[in-house]
């Protein structure tokens, strides 16, 4: 024989070819399981949302006014010397009302509350939840929403 020629492709038997298609997929599911376990112990959670908020000076506030806090979704509401905060979220699906002159409306299901919060038209059956207000050392109003 002349071994100029090349020598025939080796065959690959169907036991020989079954092991390696066993042993690659073998190889891929743990590769597959091992990205997942990468990512599941290097989740880095959201960051938790911010509760507080510095409205400033309570003197910037005028009497008979109201201040809508969008990043709160909060209302702050000053009637003479008294200050009251209510959240915009509707208690009966989560819809964040609309401030009307006379109250607050929900534009999802029709609930109406009164500028106390208080429900006048359900179908929300709670008021609007109150907010925590406090002065701080250098007189800023600070709302707090947890």
């Amino acid at each position: 024989m002349n071994s100029d020629q090349p020598s025939p492709p080796a065959s690959l038997h169907r036991r020989q070819f079954l092991q390696l298609a066993w042993k690659s997929l073998l190889g891929l599911s743990g590769a597959l399981g091992l990205t997942g376990l990468v990512r599941y112990f290097s989740f880095q959670p959201y960051p938790t949302p911010q509760t507080t908020f510095d409205l400033g000076a309570m003197d910037e506030l005028n009497i008979q006014s109201s201040m809508v806090v969008e990043q709160a979704q909060a209302i702050v509401v000053r009637t003479g010397n008294e200050l009251r905060a209510f959240s915009l979220v509707c208690p009966h699906l989560g819809c964040v009302v609309d401030l009307k002159k006379d109250g607050f409306t929900c534009p999802c299901h029709g609930s109406q509350f009164n500028l106390d919060g208080d429900v006048i038209q359900g179908p929300a059956s709670q008021p609007l939840r109150p907010l925590d207000l406090e002065l701080d050392e250098n007189g800023h109003l600070i709302l707090d929403t947890a």
